[in-house]
């Protein structure tokens, strides 16, 4: 039995696409929003079967990794975030690259060697690389005008793999997943799809109602918003946080968005001039973690903001 784990964002699904295109099998799909990382404690695995792990932290799900090795089980892991300490046992084969300019998708396009790019190429547009984005699809010839659908494809994928829980997404990732597999290529996707009509419509609107927010602190090395308590604010704040990185490339932000469980879900953009302190400054706060580039917290208590604050604007003085 096969079992592909995989984040609910453009990356993730991306990036298990190319796989799957290159080595069709049918296989468990484990997946949900994309803050739900510690996928592995959800996999039932027996001595012998297989796990694809993608775009998931190892540090997140150490202890259930451990388990299954030991079980007799293959893991092969694909990512881009801080690992932690990695176990060693022969059943683990470990894919894994930190580099800022680096996606979980380009780490599989080049495990397929270019097999299938345009996916990976869409995937690094989502998670904000838009240069190693732009590196990858050189060898494809591709005019501006299709880069832009493909942003717009990855901008649209990662959008809807943000909310508090699945019932804030336009579609389950798995779902998604399935609608995207039956296309070889994006731009029959983009054309063709249903799915894909829908998230723009829905990203459009969304982000309307995300411009039209100001900050809550901002100095021209940073600022933070805070956004509130609504559907449309949980799936927009991570797009929303790369735009205003990309609008303000030597500015560092974060978003602050209200969880209908009272806390408040922090998502934070290094410079994209200066891509690194993202993954430590959230890993300060407890459910802090991420990538140099792009990191999160799932769950700030509102009396820590302040201290959230100082600690962000510490970390990005100008």
């Amino acid at each position: 039995m096969i079992h592909d784990a995989f984040n609910g964002d453009a990356d993730g699904i991306c990036a298990l696409h190319q796989l799957r295109l290159a080595e069709p099998v049918d296989s468990i799909l484990i997946t949900g929003v994309k803050r739900d990382i510690g996928l592995l404690r959800k996999i039932q695995a027996e001595a012998g079967d297989q796990v694809n792990a993608l775009d998931i932290a190892v540090e997140k799900n150490v202890e259930a990794l451990v388990a299954l090795l030991e079980r007799g089980v293959h893991v092969r892991w694909f990512d881009h975030h801080n690992p932690g300490e990695l176990p060693s046992h022969p059943n683990f084969e470990a894919i894994i690259d930190t580099s800022a300019d680096v996606c979980t998708s380009l780490l599989v396009d080049r495990h397929l060697g270019g097999a299938h790019r345009a996916w990976a190429v869409a995937a690094a547009f989502g998670d904000n690389l838009a240069d190693a984005a732009r590196a990858a699809a050189r060898p494809l010839g591709l005019d501006d005008a299709r880069l832009d659908q493909l942003r717009e494809l990855g901008e649209c994928l990662n959008y809807n793999g943000y909310g508090d829980s699945l019932d804030d997404l336009h579609f389950h990732p798995a779902e998604l997943y399935r609608g995207l597999h039956d296309y070889i290529d994006p731009f029959d996707f983009l054309r063709e799809s249903p799915e894909f009509r829908r998230l723009a419509q829905g990203y459009a609107e969304d982000m309307a109602l995300a411009q039209a927010c100001r900050p809550i602190e901002e100095r021209p090395s940073g600022a933070v918003y805070a956004l509130p308590d609504a559907a449309w604010a949980r799936r927009v704040s991570g797009v929303f946080a790369n735009a205003l990185a990309t609008a303000h490339p030597r500015r560092a932000h974060a978003l602050l968005t209200r969880s209908p469980r009272g806390h408040f879900v922090v998502s934070v953009r290094a410079p994209l001039v200066n891509k690194t302190g993202a993954d430590e400054l959230c890993k300060r706060f407890p459910s802090g973690g991420g990538r140099k580039a792009a990191a999160g917290i799932n769950a700030l208590p509102e009396a820590d903001i302040p201290a959230f604050i100082a600690a962000f604007l510490e970390t990005y003085p100008g």
